[in-house]
């Protein structure tokens, strides 16, 4: 074959590639542009105009339940690609699935206003916190305990805290570095509401301390709930702890994300007209890709209000490939007994296969 014969063949190989690229995942096959940072404006602008209104729950999930929610880290990290997207839902446990699978961007929909606050709060304690013991230390509101080093595991470190009592001068000092961080240092523009609600939630984890349990703000499960202690230090069933609190390295992964203002917190019902597809819509025009989206247990909710179907047709919408994954959790009686945990284990799904039906 001549020299030209082969450019032309290489080249149409070439265009073939990048339109079953485009077929496949919806997105242009161009190089990605997702930003390595966002300007305080920018983020605000995206959590603005990509939520939607207030919804409702009927408990708070100031933070997980699913003790076993590890278990398929080793699974997702040798299935998904870093560098991509995380879209998730609720509150911490998300942290422990980003410091596994190392995205570039996140975004974490929920259909409550207090969740996106509990994120902001969190946003303005990783920022302002050097290391893991000084962000338990203003997380809590307790006293950094004295010989906690870097190599510390997540266990010396909840031991020692659990040992230190709160203070109320330290909750008032934090919660104010809180609210001047966001609204002052990054320009925020947040409600009475919303300041409101960031008390509120401060001084649950100011009260409860590393014992804070999913009820114990009003949810239900009663005492069986794993602690945030419990959930800091589990592990994925081979023995090694995942938590984002597990080692320096987990922790400096979220702060960076942080610091960056990668982390974007969105209102929205995974149902809703709007959140998810303008989450979408925002990737696809930045060539991105959703690695993971983590569900909890939302589709049971779904399921009961015949809500399942635009949501499936919400994910369709999304930039996905072959590797990309759901993390939900599922109900069982995984560990002998119905109440660690709530009797929820956890799972993955292919994502492009189980949506592509719904595709509108």
């Amino acid at each position: 074959m001549s020299a030209r014969g082969i450019r032309f063949g290489l080249a149409s190989l070439l265009c073939a590639c990048a339109a079953a690229l485009v077929l496949f995942t919806g997105v242009h096959a161009t190089s990605e542009t997702l930003p390595s940072k966002l300007s305080d404006q920018e983020y605000w602008k995206l959590v603005t105009e990509l939520s939607e209104p207030d919804g409702w729950f009927r408990s708070d999930n100031l933070l997980s339940n699913e003790i076993w929610m590890q278990y398929v880290i080793p699974e997702l990290t040798r299935t998904v690609k870093p560098g991509r997207v995380y879209m998730g839902v609720g509150p911490e446990q998300n942290f422990t699935y980003i410091a596994a699978v190392k995205p570039r961007m996140v975004f974490i929909v929920d259909i409550r206003r207090g969740n996106m606050d509990l994120q902001l709060m969190y946003k303005a304690l990783f920022e302002s916190s050097s290391d893991r013991v000084e962000f338990v230390s203003r997380l809590f509101s307790r006293k950094r305990p004295e010989g906690l080093a870097g190599a510390a595991t997540a266990q010396d470190i909840f031991t020692a805290f659990m040992k230190v009592e709160p203070t109320e001068a330290a909750f008032k000092d934090n919660l104010k570095a809180i609210d001047d961080r966001l609204t002052k240092k990054h320009g925020f523009a947040l409600s009475d509401v919303d300041l409101g609600n960031i008390e509120n939630i401060y001084k649950a984890f100011y009260t409860y301390g590393p014992g804070l349990q999913y009820s114990s703000t009003g949810g239900f499960g009663g005492r069986a709930q794993p602690t945030y202690a419990d959930l800091m230090t589990a592990t994925d069933g081979t023995g090694q702890n995942r938590s984002y609190l597990a080692s320096e390295e987990t922790f400096t992964t979220i702060k960076k994300l942080e610091a960056d203002n990668l982390i974007v917190p969105v209102v929205g019902d995974f149902a809703g007209p709007k959140a998810i597809r303008a989450v979408g819509k925002y990737l696809k025009e930045r060539g991105g890709i959703v690695s993971a989206f983590y569900l909890s247990n939302v589709e049971q909710y779904l399921a009961q209000q015949d809500k399942y179907p635009a949501f499936c047709a919400n994910v369709a919408a999304l930039p996905l490939d072959e590797t990309s994954r759901f993390i939900r959790a599922t109900r069982s009686n995984n560990g002998g007994y119905y109440g660690r945990g709530f009797g929820l284990t956890t799972e993955l799904g292919e994502m492009a296969t189980e949506v592509k039906a719904c595709a509108q």
